[in-house]
């Protein structure tokens, strides 16, 4: 409910009027039935751009130190975010993530982990996407954002106008006899196909 509000009321309307943000491929997204979206990832707006651009509501798998921070922590939680630890394999995050997914939600994972500098490289996916890929056997969407590493860089206090472009893939199924690694690459290849 507070997600859908918040969406409506805040996230959307900023998007569309001061970042004139533009959405590419969502007649992509699922109507319904659980899937995951894949996102590179340059910006802490990257998850408010995503929630802008998609129709669906998203869960969110991020990290576990975000959890902490006061009022931040509530608010990410109470928006159906879920913590993860990234340095290790998470058993309790994938058993979340793949909840989610079964019952019909729309997981979004950032391949890559953590953002990346906006050099245009993309760095090595997290082999944790390709066993969720296999595991679930849902449709995986790739998604590609851009804008958002003008509208706040990785190290700015302030955000800036920046026009916003957020792009979804057609759906994609992963073989489940492919190695997790060898499937996380194949989904980082078709989001590196969007830019």
């Amino acid at each position: 409910m507070l997600y859908s509000i918040v969406r409506i009321l805040l996230v959307v309307p900023l998007f569309k009027l001061f970042f004139r943000m533009k959405v590419r491929g969502a007649e992509n997204i699922p109507k319904r039935g659980g899937f995951i979206l894949a996102s590179n990832h340059v910006s802490f707006l990257d998850p408010l751009a995503l929630g802008a651009a998609s129709g669906r509501n998203l869960d969110f798998m991020a990290r576990e130190s975000l959890f902490k921070i006061p009022v931040f922590g509530s608010l990410i939680k109470a928006v159906d975010a879920f913590p993860v630890k990234r340095d290790s394999a998470d058993k309790r995050a994938l058993k979340e993530a793949m909840r989610r997914v079964k019952a019909g939600r729309a997981l979004t994972l950032f391949p890559e982990g953590t953002r990346q500098d906006t050099d245009g490289a993309f760095a090595e996916p997290a082999a944790g996407i390709g066993f969720l890929a296999a595991r679930l056997a849902v449709p995986v969407i790739p998604t590609f954002i851009s804008g958002t590493e003008k509208a706040l860089p990785r190290h700015a206090k302030f955000i800036r106008r920046a026009r916003v472009s957020v792009s979804f893939g057609k759906q994609i199924s992963m073989e489940g006899s492919l190695q997790y690694q060898d499937i996380a690459s194949r989904i980082m290849e078709h989001i590196r196909h969007l830019a």
